[in-house]
């Protein structure tokens, strides 16, 4: 599988990487047997980028990761964790988790001070059993950007200074708030969150021009938009972004398909391969739960992609037309 840098450093991802969410229990509750086997059969295809958080599962997922990796080369792949909320730990009295379906045996506290980081990567370093990190991020920032921005980014860079971290920098969905970050800081990267796909490419705007001009990587995450872009067609249920998917939106997906499917393409073929067609774009994270999911995904990520899609696409009026519709990798 490619590799491509994050920006100026030394840090390299595989275009495909392994997004850590559903190993957190995202939606359903997942075992420690589903969640090992799906990390195997990540590695086992090619996958070297593993992306986690504190917030996936209340630390389940990173724990999970660090499990799997702990046991490969350290030099061989690219682990990134995520700052800004910190776990705490509490009596779950047998309530669940808000966010993730595990046990509530930690509250967030959400912390974008220096020693909050720190304290944070001390904590994901543990839970992980891992020597360093490779990618750190500030993560879901939008409510707290201007703490993140004036205490939170100073201290990533300087555990970037101090060789603790190889890259910096954020992981959002808000692409106005990321590209000021791009603009007044030094980052390496950015993970953004369902703002390039077939469905949603705001970011064209301002954010993907910024990072081509100060030479910051993009990672594109939620690249399926929760879900709505994951099947050949739309399911009954399917999400987008978190919520369920609107009518307008679950039409547009089938108009999506019937021009995918006249090319002999599959809708999630076409969503992994598309934003990799920006030349700031280095990777895709796709979050996957189980080894059938990541056999399906490096499946329909390995298809090649007709040149002739993006052009029909951008002729129904599916595609901005300022997206780049070179040849897929």
């Amino acid at each position: 599988m490619r590799t491509h840098r994050l920006g100026r450093t030394a840090v390299r991802v595989t275009e495909l990487g392994f997004g850590g969410g559903p190993l957190g229990g995202l939606f359903e509750p997942l075992d420690d047997d589903t969640a090992a086997r799906a990390l195997t059969a990540a590695w086992q295809a090619g996958i070297r980028y593993f992306d986690t958080s504190p917030h996936y599962g209340i630390g389940h997922s990173e724990r999970r990761v660090g499990e799997l990796l702990r046991g490969r080369p350290r030099a061989e792949f690219t682990l990134s964790t995520k700052v800004g909320r910190l776990l705490v730990p509490q009596e779950a009295r047998g309530r669940m988790d808000e966010s993730f379906a595990v046990p509530a045996t930690h509250r967030r506290v959400w912390d974008f001070s220096r020693d909050g980081i720190r304290r944070s990567v001390e904590d994901s370093l543990t839970r992980m059993g891992a020597d360093r990190i490779d990618v750190l991020y500030l993560h879901d920032a939008e409510e707290h950007f201007e703490a993140a921005l004036r205490d939170g980014y100073p201290a990533l860079a300087e555990l970037r200074a101090q060789g603790m971290v190889g890259a910096v920098g954020a992981g959002m969905y808000d692409p106005g708030k990321l590209t000021r970050l791009v603009r007044e800081t030094d980052a390496d990267v950015i993970m953004l969150s369902g703002r390039y796909t077939l469905l949603d490419q705001s970011a064209l705007e301002e954010l993907l021009p910024a990072c081509a001009e100060r030479g910051v990587s993009v990672l594109a995450a939620s690249v399926f938009n929760s879900g709505l872009l994951a099947t050949g067609r739309p399911v009954e249920g399917a999400r987008f972004d978190y919520e369920p998917a609107g009518a307008e939106q679950v039409r547009r997906v089938h108009r999506i398909a019937d021009v995918c499917e006249a090319h002999g393409v599959s809708v999630p073929q076409a969503a992994m391969a598309f934003p990799l067609l920006h030349p700031v774009v280095a990777g895709i994270v796709v979050g996957m739960r189980s080894a059938r999911e990541v056999e399906a995904n490096v499946a329909a990520f390995s298809a090649g992609v007709p040149a002739g899609l993006w052009s029909d696409l951008r002729a129904e009026g599916l595609l901005d037309v300022r997206a780049p519709v070179g040849a897929a990798p």
